[in-house]
């Protein structure tokens, strides 16, 4: 809730100044005023005053209340005995023109600061239980404004439902009244006190309570403002993230409606003081302010973790949306401290997620793992790589702050970017940068399973799930359709190589012209072997993405099956060239049909649950087929 709504909800309703401005104490009437004005009418106010002050100055350690509907127009009078009281007081400084009158004037000043102190004890203590019966001001007229918009909300939308919600609008108007009584008597007392001279004796009252409120209210937003924030270092993640995920749920409502209920409450208390106003919303709000705002600066000073960027990125997130609040409400010499930390946290976020991702993308070019996954499958460097990608392009709004041009320097091991990518865009260039070196990588990869088929099948798969995942998250706006298309243009292209290198030969076994019976005989024993040997050395291989499975099984019964159908009709009477017939088309075609099984499951979780990038896993090798030991990546 903005400032503004909050304050439309406040009275304007006050029992008015007494004395003048708040400011200053009243000043002498003017000499001529003085003279008109007898000794028995001052006489008569102080008396009427000293009778009203006492009544209620007996009661002061009681259960009486002054300021309720019962006693407000005794309420009333009190202030008015106040304002006598200092009027009296003022005449008997100035009205003494002899010895006799001095000492008379001596006797009545005295009488009437006994008067006044009694008097400044019943408002302190009607102040002091106000305070403390409305501390929860602003939940209660957040309550009211949240109601109040749903109401409209449902009006505008057609909502006739209203029989539910008269009873609710009652007790609002209801509340709402009682909050606006409240704070005006607040407002009447503070004029009164201040106007006085019992400024400090009001400010006390009212920071004690306040400042009370204010640590109370951030723990029941589940941030304990007692706790150290060093403390965060020595966190384990686990309790890490429960702690800026209280954080991050808390930051709106501290300063939307918190720490603005605060300053709302303030300038109505205190109208006119602008002196009180600032210094005391300083010293209530200040210290928990910036102990809030400092959490942010202490988790990214806490041990980087690629596993933290996220949260950093939403934290970041989170302190930008504050600024303009925090600039506004905390926007006075006495309340700087909160507006620099703002900006230091928002500072130290911004440096420790660009060290984060420059460390990223230093382990990613130095990968160097052996660790082959079985059957060509996804890698896990892929996986763990485009986890990480897909988080930073998700966030490529904030991360164009953080990359804003003056703090991007592009690895000096990075490959040279050749795509195309935004014009003037930080961000784009990263994560093409980051993209490209994974492409290098992956090449790398398919080359050590040292059989052409599977390293095919590898890059197949690895650049289809680029291209899913790409499209899935925010991947492809940053780089472009354009270049998630390309990736799928290569994954169709390695897909085409695995089709020519796993099956070429048992199709060239199939006679393509008319032969002989003798030649028939060894085609089709070469065909029965090749198969055979193809179908047994793909054991276990996969193809990850359903439609691309579907796609490369067509293409290989499209190379195979047509031409050795017409093979087997032409030979298989022929007892010497049936007798090496090993397989029918139909059981050549279920043979096709039966392989990558197994793929559809996807990337199992387990496979690359503890492989992280840049750590050298040459104890936990594969060759890459089907049938070894599935080992996992340290």
């Amino acid at each position: 809730m903005t400032r503004k709504s909050l304050r439309s909800l406040l009275p304007s309703y006050s029992f008015g100044r007494r004395g003048g401005s708040p400011e200053s104490s009243p000043r002498p009437a003017p000499q001529q005023q003085r003279r008109r004005v007898s000794d028995e009418v001052i006489e008569k106010r102080v008396a009427a005053a000293e009778a009203l002050v006492a009544k209620w100055d007996r009661d002061v350690g009681s259960a009486a209340v002054l300021f309720c509907d019962d006693h407000r127009e005794e309420a009333r009078a009190f202030l008015d005995a106040v304002g006598d009281l200092q009027r009296a007081m003022l005449s008997f400084v100035s009205g003494a023109g002899d010895v006799a009158a001095a000492e008379s004037s001596h006797a009545a000043l005295v009488r009437a600061q006994s008067m006044m102190q009694a008097a400044m004890r019943r408002l302190e203590k009607e102040f002091h239980r106000i305070l403390t019966d409305n501390r929860y001001f602003c939940r209660d007229l957040e309550a009211v404004s949240v109601r109040s918009s749903s109401r409209l909300s449902a009006s505008e939308d057609g909502d006739d439902s209203s029989v539910g919600r008269a009873d609710d609008s009652a007790g609002e108007v209801e509340n709402a009244a009682a909050v606006a009584v409240a704070m005006g008597d607040l407002r009447a007392i503070a004029e009164t006190m201040v106007s006085a001279g019992y400024r400090k004796e009001c400010v006390k009252v009212y920071k004690l309570l306040r400042k009370s409120v204010v640590d109370e209210e951030l723990r029941r937003l589940k941030f304990d403002s007692l706790t150290p924030n060093s403390q965060v270092r020595k966190l384990d993640c686990a309790a890490l993230e429960i702690k800026i995920r209280s954080w991050l749920s808390a930051a709106p409502a501290a300063f939307s409606t918190l720490f603005s209920g605060e300053r709302i409450l303030l300038e109505h208390v205190f109208a006119g003081c602008d002196s009180i106003r600032d210094a005391v919303f300083g010293e209530i709000a200040n210290d928990a302010a910036v102990h809030f705002l400092r959490l942010p600066e202490a988790v990214a000073k806490s041990k980087r973790s690629r596993d933290k960027t996220a949260r950093l990125l939403d934290l970041y997130d989170a302190v930008s949306e504050l600024l303009p609040e925090v600039n506004s409400l905390f926007s006075f010499d006495s309340t700087s401290a909160v507006r620099e930390q703002a900006l230091a946290s928002l500072s130290k976020l911004g440096e420790t997620i660009r060290t984060t991702v420059a460390d990223f993308e230093e382990a990613l070019l130095k990968e160097n793992s052996k660790f082959l996954f079985p059957g060509g499958g996804i890698h896990p460097l892929t996986l763990r790589a485009m986890e990480y990608i897909a988080v930073l392009a998700d966030y490529k709004t904030s991360l164009a702050e953080i990359f804003d041009g003056s703090h991007t320097t592009a690895n000096p091991l990075s490959p040279s970017i050749s795509e195309p990518r935004q014009a003037g865009s930080e961000v784009a260039a990263l994560l093409a940068r980051l993209m490209l070196a994974l492409n290098c990588k992956l090449d790398a990869k398919a080359a050590a399973y040292g059989d052409a088929a599977l390293s095919h099948l590898f890059l197949a798969n690895n650049f289809q799930y680029v291209a899913n995942r790409a499209r899935a998250c925010s991947l492809s706006g940053v780089l472009g359709e354009e270049w998630a298309a390309r990736h799928e243009g290569k994954a169709r292209q390695h897909a085409e190589g695995y089709e020519r290198a796993a099956w070429g030969k048992v199709a060239a076994a199939v006679p393509a012209r008319e032969v002989a019976p003798g030649e028939a005989r060894e085609r089709m024993r070469a065909f029965s072997a090749g198969l055979e040997a193809a179908c047994a050395a793909q054991e276990g291989w996969v193809v990850v993405d359903a439609r691309m499975r579907e796609d490369v099984r067509a293409a290989a019964r499209g190379m195979i099956l047509p031409a050795y159908r017409s093979f087997h009709e032409r030979w298989r009477s022929t007892p010497e060239v049936a007798t090496v017939a090993r397989f029918s088309p139909e059981e050549v075609g279920v043979r096709i049909a039966d392989l990558f099984a197994g793929s559809d499951d996807g990337p199992d979780p387990n496979s690359y649950s503890s492989y992280r990038i840049g750590h050298d896993s040459d104890s936990s090798r594969s060759d890459g087929s089907g049938s070894s030991r599935h080992s996992r990546s340290v």
